[in-house]
């Protein structure tokens, strides 16, 4: 047996695996499904020669998390990072631009653009301090407090009622709300203001970057420098119990087995590998763990570009197709009640608008996902599709082919989606300080060598690497005596 077994192959684990390879370990990747990846696959999901990314698409982190700027993720793989990085159509006719520069996104939202750069300017200027508190454990003392304090303030002005009294017209609350309504959440909502306030940041800062040949690049990153390392990825090994891993030092009868096992998976994944084991105070927190709603996501093929009212909206990264705040609102405050909305929030990217290897000429794949209760069977094409012609009229007319995943068959496809929940669990203030327990080390288990390094850890969901990285720094120290090893290309 290798010294570590990572157990799932997403973003996290794949950063568990290489920040463990790194220090000088063998590292043992098992996977359940065919191919590695986890929430990071890119597939020909309807005809040749035609990539949809299958999870995520567009990512706000990859080029500002502090796990893939220590590994320089840039310099392995290409990103096209839009200069318009998201945009919020309304009915009006007008549209709200967000711009990696701030003067021009403030230009162009009118007599509300000096207020929204007073609300965003002193986030994008302390960035790392901003980061430094997202992208780690709460319960910690901030490198940068003023970051925070400033980050606290924000978040208490667009997380609740209050969120409206800095602004007069319908532009730059359309704008934030669209970032804000990324968590999942009903809104207004303090935990979904912080992460798209977060969002909203880097792309001003950073931008929103599009992975060249689909997201599937960014895991074949990470799985190069790990097998570069001595690690190996195995698939279609389903581990159904921490006895396969572990052997018979979890009985007490020897040290066969890894010495350590870092688990790319729910919460509820752990308690099935090793209910046995746990101890019941331990076990009965993690059956306590709350997850979240879902979404209902529709990929297309496309005969041409999406026929958009505005063109400006073709340049952009992403587009939030909810219409002004107050609908947006309404939207994800109906998914929270379980009801399906009928003129749904949706996120909207045309990949292929950038990066033409996604598609033969003349074809572009369309990319499109709107929230839905959990476990909902329930097939929300005709709504997604309904609300982009609403600001694309003419669009029905370019879609060749569409496939569409529901909330249940996110849950099939990926066991960490629970109920299809992608986030991996509640994205509210209790979820965000019991992910999956109360404690300064969430990502150590009671089980001594066996650690948690999913989405469901701090600090949450999104393509970061950072649970995954993090659980493996404990696991280093905890277990081999061992710093945290320089991650660079040229290390």
């Amino acid at each position: 047996m290798p010294d570590v077994v990572v157990v799932g192959s997403g973003p996290n684990g794949l950063a568990a695996a290489v920040t463990m390879a790194r220090a000088g370990l063998e590292v043992h990747v098992y996977e359940g499904a065919e191919s590695f990846g986890g929430g990071l696959r890119t597939k020909e999901l309807m005809e040749p020669g035609h990539l949809h990314d299958i999870c995520s698409a567009v990512h706000p982190m990859a080029l500002a998390s502090p796990f893939f700027r220590a590994f320089e993720l840039d310099r392995r793989m290409e990103f096209v990072v839009p200069e318009l990085a998201f945009a919020n159509p309304l009915d009006s006719g007008q549209v709200a631009l967000a711009y990696r520069s701030l003067d021009k996104t403030v230009q162009g939202l009118g007599a509300d653009g000096q207020a929204y750069r007073k609300l965003m300017a002193p986030l994008v200027e302390r960035l790392d301090g901003l980061l430094d508190v997202t992208m780690n454990q709460l319960l910690r003392v901030p490198r940068d407090p003023l970051a925070a304090m400033q980050l606290a303030r924000a978040t208490l002005e667009q997380g609740t009622r209050l969120w409206g009294r800095r602004f007069s017209g319908e532009l730059a609350p359309a704008l934030i709300t669209g970032t804000i309504a990324h968590a999942v959440s009903p809104l207004p909502a303090l935990t979904a203001a912080g992460a798209g306030l977060m969002l909203t940041a880097l792309a001003h800062a950073r931008g929103w970057p599009i992975p060249v040949g689909g997201s599937a690049s960014i895991a074949r990153a990470m799985a190069v420098d790990l097998l570069a390392h001595g690690g190996r990825i195995e698939t279609s090994v389903f581990v159904d119990s921490l006895d396969q891993v572990f052997g018979d030092r979890l009985h007490g009868d020897g040290v066969n087995g890894a010495k350590a096992v870092l688990l790319d998976t729910a919460p509820q994944g752990l308690l099935q590998m090793g209910r046995e084991w746990l101890p019941s105070s331990y076990r009965r927190r993690l059956e306590r763990f709350r997850y979240g709603n879902a979404a209902c996501k529709v990929d297309y093929i496309l005969s041409a570009p999406v026929p958009w009212k505005e063109q400006a909206l073709a340049e952009a990264a992403t587009v939030h197709v909810g219409g002004t705040r107050a609908e947006t609102a309404a939207a994800e405050n109906a998914v929270a009640a379980g009801r399906h909305s009928d003129r749904p929030y949706v996120l909207v990217s045309q990949p292929s608008w950038f990066d033409p290897s996604r598609a033969p000429q003349g074809r572009h794949v369309l990319w499109a996902y709107c929230h839905a209760p959990a476990g909902s069977d329930k097939d929300m094409a005709e709504e997604v599709t309904a609300q982009i012609e609403r600001f694309a009229p003419g669009f029905r007319d370019t879609i060749v082919s569409s496939h569409t995943t529901t909330a249940a068959g996110l849950a099939a496809y990926n066991p960490n989606y629970v109920g299809g929940d992608f986030g991996a669990g509640i994205m509210d203030v209790r979820g965000l300080l019991q992910r999956p327990v109360l404690s300064r080390v969430p990502w150590r288990t009671p089980l001594r060598g066996v650690y948690l390094c999913s989405s469901s850890t701090p600090p949450g969901p999104g393509v970061t690497g950072m649970p995954g990285h993090l659980a493996a720094k404990h696991a280093l120290k905890d277990i081999f005596g061992l710093e945290v090893p320089a991650l660079s290309q040229s290390a």
